[in-house]
Protein backbone atom coordinates (compact mmCIF):
# COMPACT_ATOMS: atom_id res chain seq x y z
CA UNK A 1 0.00 0.00 0.00
CA UNK A 2 1.43 3.29 -0.72
CA UNK A 3 0.21 5.88 1.66
CA UNK A 4 0.60 9.66 1.68
CA UNK A 5 0.18 11.24 5.26
CA UNK A 6 0.24 15.30 4.71
CA UNK A 7 2.43 17.82 7.04
CA UNK A 8 4.12 14.07 8.28
CA UNK A 9 7.18 16.35 9.62
CA UNK A 10 6.08 16.68 13.48
CA UNK A 11 3.03 16.29 15.85
CA UNK A 12 0.12 14.40 14.82
CA UNK A 13 1.58 13.95 11.04
CA UNK A 14 4.54 12.41 12.01
CA UNK A 15 2.82 9.72 14.58
CA UNK A 16 0.86 8.89 11.51
CA UNK A 17 3.78 8.22 9.40
CA UNK A 18 5.56 6.34 12.15
CA UNK A 19 2.85 3.82 13.24
CA UNK A 20 1.19 2.77 10.02
CA UNK A 21 2.94 -0.29 7.83
CA UNK A 22 3.48 0.12 3.97
CA UNK A 23 5.39 2.57 1.76
CA UNK A 24 4.95 5.64 3.55
CA UNK A 25 5.05 9.16 1.64
CA UNK A 26 4.81 12.57 3.32
CA UNK A 27 5.06 16.27 2.41
CA UNK A 28 5.84 19.44 4.38
CA UNK A 29 7.72 22.66 4.09
CA UNK A 30 11.33 21.86 6.04
CA UNK A 31 13.26 19.21 4.16
CA UNK A 32 15.50 18.92 7.18
CA UNK A 33 12.62 17.45 9.24
CA UNK A 34 11.76 15.20 6.69
CA UNK A 35 14.68 13.08 6.34
CA UNK A 36 14.10 10.75 8.18
CA UNK A 37 11.40 9.69 5.35
CA UNK A 38 12.77 7.61 2.28
CA UNK A 39 9.92 9.48 0.39
CA UNK A 40 8.80 12.65 0.79
CA UNK A 41 7.77 15.81 -1.17
CA UNK A 42 9.12 19.10 -0.13
CA UNK A 43 5.99 22.37 -0.57
CA UNK A 44 3.87 24.68 0.42
CA UNK A 45 0.41 23.84 0.49
CA UNK A 46 -0.48 27.49 1.05
CA UNK A 47 0.23 27.99 -2.49
CA UNK A 48 -1.44 27.26 -5.64
CA UNK A 49 2.28 25.49 -7.14
CA UNK A 50 2.77 23.60 -4.12
CA UNK A 51 -0.76 21.90 -3.97
CA UNK A 52 0.03 21.35 -7.88
CA UNK A 53 3.09 19.76 -7.02
CA UNK A 54 1.89 17.64 -4.50
CA UNK A 55 -0.81 16.88 -6.83
CA UNK A 56 1.67 15.88 -9.60
CA UNK A 57 3.30 13.49 -6.67
CA UNK A 58 0.35 11.74 -6.02
CA UNK A 59 -0.81 11.01 -9.32
CA UNK A 60 3.44 9.82 -9.90
CA UNK A 61 2.99 7.38 -7.19
CA UNK A 62 -0.25 5.94 -6.95
CA UNK A 63 -1.29 6.56 -3.74
CA UNK A 64 -4.06 4.22 -2.08
CA UNK A 65 -4.33 5.79 0.86
CA UNK A 66 -4.64 9.77 1.65
CA UNK A 67 -4.50 10.91 4.89
CA UNK A 68 -5.25 14.58 5.38
CA UNK A 69 -3.49 16.15 8.03
CA UNK A 70 -1.42 19.22 7.56
CA UNK A 71 -3.55 22.36 8.87
CA UNK A 72 -2.82 25.46 10.38
CA UNK A 73 -4.48 27.37 13.21
CA UNK A 74 -5.17 31.03 13.92
CA UNK A 75 -6.34 32.22 17.33
CA UNK A 76 -8.09 36.23 16.82
CA UNK A 77 -11.60 37.91 17.64
CA UNK A 78 -12.84 38.66 14.39
CA UNK A 79 -12.28 41.74 13.66
CA UNK A 80 -8.56 41.31 14.24
CA UNK A 81 -8.56 39.20 11.13
CA UNK A 82 -6.49 39.88 8.05
CA UNK A 83 -7.36 39.26 4.68
CA UNK A 84 -4.48 37.10 3.54
CA UNK A 85 -5.03 35.36 7.21
CA UNK A 86 -8.57 33.86 5.68
CA UNK A 87 -6.73 33.00 2.41
CA UNK A 88 -4.13 30.98 3.81
CA UNK A 89 -5.99 28.95 6.44
CA UNK A 90 -8.65 28.24 3.65
CA UNK A 91 -6.43 27.17 1.61
CA UNK A 92 -4.22 25.35 3.73
CA UNK A 93 -7.17 23.50 5.61
CA UNK A 94 -10.17 23.07 3.37
CA UNK A 95 -8.77 23.85 -0.46
CA UNK A 96 -5.62 22.02 -0.04
CA UNK A 97 -7.11 18.80 1.38
CA UNK A 98 -9.77 18.74 -1.27
CA UNK A 99 -7.52 19.22 -4.39
CA UNK A 100 -5.58 16.30 -2.74
CA UNK A 101 -8.14 14.00 -2.75
CA UNK A 102 -9.37 15.38 -6.44
CA UNK A 103 -6.19 13.92 -7.80
CA UNK A 104 -6.33 10.83 -5.91
CA UNK A 105 -9.37 9.42 -6.80
CA UNK A 106 -9.01 8.40 -9.89
CA UNK A 107 -6.38 6.03 -8.93
CA UNK A 108 -8.46 4.68 -6.72
CA UNK A 109 -11.36 4.94 -8.94
CA UNK A 110 -9.49 2.23 -11.62
CA UNK A 111 -8.48 -0.09 -8.18
CA UNK A 112 -12.05 0.16 -6.89
CA UNK A 113 -10.27 0.69 -3.19
CA UNK A 114 -9.33 3.57 -1.44
CA UNK A 115 -9.29 5.08 2.35
CA UNK A 116 -9.41 8.98 2.69
CA UNK A 117 -8.80 9.96 6.34
CA UNK A 118 -9.17 13.91 6.77
CA UNK A 119 -8.05 15.48 10.20
CA UNK A 120 -10.67 17.67 11.59
CA UNK A 121 -11.34 19.35 14.91
CA UNK A 122 -13.72 19.43 17.73
CA UNK A 123 -13.64 23.16 16.94
CA UNK A 124 -15.28 22.46 13.52
CA UNK A 125 -17.76 20.24 15.22
CA UNK A 126 -18.69 22.56 18.50
CA UNK A 127 -17.06 25.90 17.43
CA UNK A 128 -14.02 27.93 19.18
CA UNK A 129 -14.66 31.45 20.15
CA UNK A 130 -11.58 33.59 18.73
CA UNK A 131 -11.15 30.67 16.39
CA UNK A 132 -14.01 31.19 14.01
CA UNK A 133 -11.78 30.66 10.92
CA UNK A 134 -10.38 27.42 12.20
CA UNK A 135 -13.85 26.12 13.14
CA UNK A 136 -14.96 27.29 9.84
CA UNK A 137 -12.69 25.41 7.40
CA UNK A 138 -12.53 22.00 9.87
CA UNK A 139 -16.83 22.59 9.91
CA UNK A 140 -16.35 22.82 5.83
CA UNK A 141 -13.64 19.12 6.09
CA UNK A 142 -16.37 17.11 7.82
CA UNK A 143 -18.87 18.14 5.13
CA UNK A 144 -17.20 17.15 2.35
CA UNK A 145 -16.48 13.95 3.89
CA UNK A 146 -20.03 13.24 4.20
CA UNK A 147 -20.31 14.27 0.70
CA UNK A 148 -17.82 12.53 -0.73
CA UNK A 149 -18.49 9.35 1.35
CA UNK A 150 -21.84 8.84 -0.70
CA UNK A 151 -19.96 10.02 -4.08
CA UNK A 152 -17.64 7.35 -3.84
CA UNK A 153 -18.97 4.37 -1.76
CA UNK A 154 -20.00 2.39 -4.53
CA UNK A 155 -15.96 2.43 -5.94
CA UNK A 156 -14.64 0.67 -2.59
CA UNK A 157 -13.85 4.06 -1.38
CA UNK A 158 -14.27 4.89 2.44
CA UNK A 159 -14.03 8.98 3.47
CA UNK A 160 -13.92 9.56 7.20
CA UNK A 161 -12.31 12.45 9.29
CA UNK A 162 -10.90 12.31 12.91
CA UNK A 163 -11.80 15.29 15.01
CA UNK A 164 -9.27 15.64 17.76
CA UNK A 165 -9.71 17.43 20.76
CA UNK A 166 -6.62 18.80 22.66
CA UNK A 167 -3.49 16.95 21.52
CA UNK A 168 -0.20 16.85 23.40
CA UNK A 169 1.80 18.20 20.86
CA UNK A 170 3.43 21.41 19.72
CA UNK A 171 0.51 22.59 17.77
CA UNK A 172 -1.80 21.94 21.07
CA UNK A 173 0.31 23.06 23.61
CA UNK A 174 1.08 26.78 21.76
CA UNK A 175 -2.50 26.86 21.04
CA UNK A 176 -3.33 26.30 24.83
CA UNK A 177 -0.89 29.60 25.62
CA UNK A 178 -2.71 31.59 22.79
CA UNK A 179 -6.00 30.87 24.72
CA UNK A 180 -7.29 33.29 27.52
CA UNK A 181 -7.04 30.42 29.70
CA UNK A 182 -4.07 28.17 31.36
CA UNK A 183 -3.75 24.49 30.62
CA UNK A 184 -4.44 23.25 33.69
CA UNK A 185 -7.93 25.30 33.42
CA UNK A 186 -8.25 23.49 30.29
CA UNK A 187 -7.30 20.41 31.48
CA UNK A 188 -9.85 20.48 34.12
CA UNK A 189 -12.38 21.19 31.59
CA UNK A 190 -11.26 17.75 29.97
CA UNK A 191 -13.77 15.03 31.15
CA UNK A 192 -10.82 12.47 31.13
CA UNK A 193 -8.56 15.61 32.49
CA UNK A 194 -5.42 14.87 30.29
CA UNK A 195 -4.74 16.18 26.36
CA UNK A 196 -5.35 13.39 23.86
CA UNK A 197 -1.87 11.22 23.16
CA UNK A 198 -0.87 11.67 19.11
CA UNK A 199 -0.44 7.84 19.26
CA UNK A 200 -4.28 7.46 20.21
CA UNK A 201 -4.76 9.41 16.68
CA UNK A 202 -2.57 6.66 14.93
CA UNK A 203 -4.21 4.22 16.08
CA UNK A 204 -8.00 5.57 14.79
CA UNK A 205 -6.18 5.89 11.44
CA UNK A 206 -5.01 2.88 11.50
CA UNK A 207 -8.30 0.95 12.38
CA UNK A 208 -9.86 3.28 10.06
CA UNK A 209 -7.82 2.34 6.64
CA UNK A 210 -8.19 -1.84 7.67
CA UNK A 211 -10.49 -4.20 6.13
CA UNK A 212 -11.87 -4.56 9.70
CA UNK A 213 -13.68 -0.82 8.70
CA UNK A 214 -14.70 -1.49 5.46
CA UNK A 215 -17.88 -0.50 6.18
CA UNK A 216 -17.06 2.86 8.06
CA UNK A 217 -17.71 5.36 6.17
CA UNK A 218 -19.14 9.18 6.49
CA UNK A 219 -18.45 9.44 9.76
CA UNK A 220 -16.99 12.31 11.93
CA UNK A 221 -15.25 10.81 15.00
CA UNK A 222 -14.45 12.54 17.91
CA UNK A 223 -11.19 11.44 19.67
CA UNK A 224 -10.92 14.04 22.43
CA UNK A 225 -10.96 12.35 25.66
CA UNK A 226 -14.46 13.04 26.34
CA UNK A 227 -14.37 16.69 25.65
CA UNK A 228 -17.46 16.68 23.61
CA UNK A 229 -19.83 14.28 25.81
CA UNK A 230 -23.65 15.59 25.83
CA UNK A 231 -23.39 17.60 22.29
Amino acid sequence: MNILVTGGSKGIGKAIAENLEGNIFTCGRNEELLRGYENYCICDLASIEGMQKLGDYIEANKIDILVNNAGEYIYSPIEGIELNEIEHITRVNLEAPMYLISRTIPYMKKQKWGRIINIGSISGVLGEANASLYSATKSGLIGASKALALELAEYGITVNTINPGWVDTEMGNSSAEESEFSKDEIVECIPQRRFVEPSEIAGMVKYLISEDARGVTGQSINLCAGLTCGY
